[in-house]
């Protein structure tokens, strides 16, 4: 092995050792990370972290990536295990591997989808990692356009308007009221998923798992999907 291989590598496995250990203390403190703190668990300096982070919002930067990635990774999987005809059974994998990553995960969770760190801003390369999910869901719907129920609600002129702007963004197409469908059901998955996490269903719903396929079925047909 060269020697510039040789330092990769031992970045490599630092970095990683460090996102680990920034991990365990997202558990107990959130996003409000400290390189001293994070130095401190590892028995080194903290001088010796800022060669491989030279901020906490880099550090927090990575840690954000890495969850978007896991998060999105996780959901990939398990839609493309899934037959292709079979649009349903893909917008149910989509989001139970959602929920299914954020109960495991629910530090990592929180740093994506839980209260603003203060002082801190996502750079933009987070935003499209952010946006897989939602993605997933539009392929679905466009893969099946032709079998899918008809959606003849109106939308707001100004809403028509970002649905257009974002349809345009991305391959394939697809009416505005559809995508604003999708919109739904992809905002009131991440909205049921942070309630679970965060507790606010405690002591309201106990039958959990029924309660959140019952919704996803609802966002579902919302979308158009047939039984």
């Amino acid at each position: 092995m060269s020697a510039s291989s040789l330092r990769a590598r031992v970045r490599f496995e630092m970095s990683h050792e460090i996102k680990e250990v920034a991990r365990k203390r997202l558990a107990t403190e959130g996003g409000n990370l400290s390189l001293r703190a994070v130095a401190r668990d590892m028995g080194i300096v903290a001088s010796a972290l800022y060669r491989y982070f030279p901020s906490r919002d880099a550090l927090l930067t990575a840690l954000i990536i890495d969850g978007y990635e896991a998060l999105g990774t996780a959901a990939a999987d398990a839609e493309a295990a899934v037959p292709r005809d079979d649009l349903r059974g893909r917008w149910f994998a989509v989001c139970h591997a959602v929920r299914t990553w954020a109960l495991s995960h629910p530090a990592e969770y929180g740093l994506l989808y839980g209260n603003p760190v203060p002082g801190y801003a996502a750079p933009q390369e987070t935003v499209a990692l952010s946006a897989r999910v939602v993605l997933l869901l539009v392929d679905i719907i466009i893969d099946g356009a032709e079998r899918l129920e008809p959606v003849t609600s109106p939308v707001p002129e100004r809403v028509r308007t970002d649905m257009r702007r974002l349809i345009d963004q991305q391959p394939g197409d697809l009416p505005e009221e559809r995508l604003d469908r999708v919109f739904l059901g992809w905002t009131h998955l991440f909205g049921l998923v942070n309630f679970e996490v965060f507790g606010r269903l405690d002591g309201t719903i106990e039958a959990r798992a029924d309660y959140f396929d019952h919704h996803m079925a609802l966002m579902a047909e919302l979308a158009g999907i047939p039984r």
